[in-house]
């Protein structure tokens, strides 16, 4: 079986966690780094505080091969996630020559406090540039920062996404019309018997036509199917309506 990379999500953001905010971005890097063979191992939602920000980037860090970081990084008062990355490893924060280029070429007039702010970034970090990204990604050893706008995220998330590409992972859909009551034992058989075979079973409401969804995720394609074939020839009769 092919391994994977590993990754780990940290949302930033008092506005996520007092409701004033939807949080869009987890989904959207998880849909993402899932596509790309990702796997992504915990997503948290913490809030614009210094020291919570660096225990959980250094600890992400040492469990994970990518961090993604969203939100707290702009010219505010609460944009403190370059300083809280900072703490976390213990280094300094610095301002990046070329993050002032950039900034000094869009505003085209002397620089105030806050805008060379958005070029403080932790010592040590390197800055990833394209054609496509007005503002470059800031990169701290596997820790990938992005703003909390989900327009921006997603614009430079996506300039860089085929950096994170590996081996597949391969995903069949089995729709059953039929409770999970009645197929837990059958399913429980074929999970036990396929270790290699990631299952998950999602009761579906608002539909009559089938009451149950069953993902079968694998690296391996001929592994899948095995495990896809032993679990429809399992099934009651009449259960599997669909196979996507």
């Amino acid at each position: 079986m092919k391994t994977s990379k590993t990754a780990g999500i940290i949302i930033i953001g008092n506005e996520i966690l007092s409701g004033k905010v939807r949080d869009i971005n987890s989904y959207f890097l998880a849909t993402e780094l899932r596509s790309l063979g990702v796997d992504v191992r915990r997503i948290s939602v913490i809030p614009d505080e210094i020291e919570t920000i660096g225990e959980e980037a250094a600890g992400f860090s040492r469990k994970y091969d990518y961090v993604f970081t969203s939100g707290g990084v702009g010219p505010t008062h609460d944009d403190v996630t370059m300083a809280g990355i900072a703490k976390g490893f213990g280094v300094q924060m610095v301002s990046h020559p070329d993050i002032v280029k950039v900034l000094l070429e869009r505003y085209r007039k002397p620089a105030t406090g806050p805008v060379l702010k958005m070029a403080e970034v932790p010592e040590g970090s390197e800055i990833i540039s394209n054609s496509e990204l007005k503002f470059p990604v800031v990169l701290f050893r596997n820790i990938y920062i992005f703003p909390g706008i989900p327009e921006y995220l997603q614009k430079k998330f996506s300039s860089i996404r085929e950096w994170f590409r590996g081996p597949s992972i391969y995903l069949k859909k089995l729709y059953l019309n039929a409770h999970e009551s009645e197929i837990a034992g059958n399913l429980n058989i074929v999970v036990e018997e396929n270790p290699q075979v990631m299952f998950g079973s999602y009761p579906l409401t608002g539909t009559h036509e089938y009451r149950v969804l069953i993902t079968v995720e694998s690296r391996s394609e001929d592994v899948l199917n095995k495990a896809v074939d032993e679990l429809t020839g399992s099934l009651p009769a009449g259960a599997l309506v669909m196979v996507e």
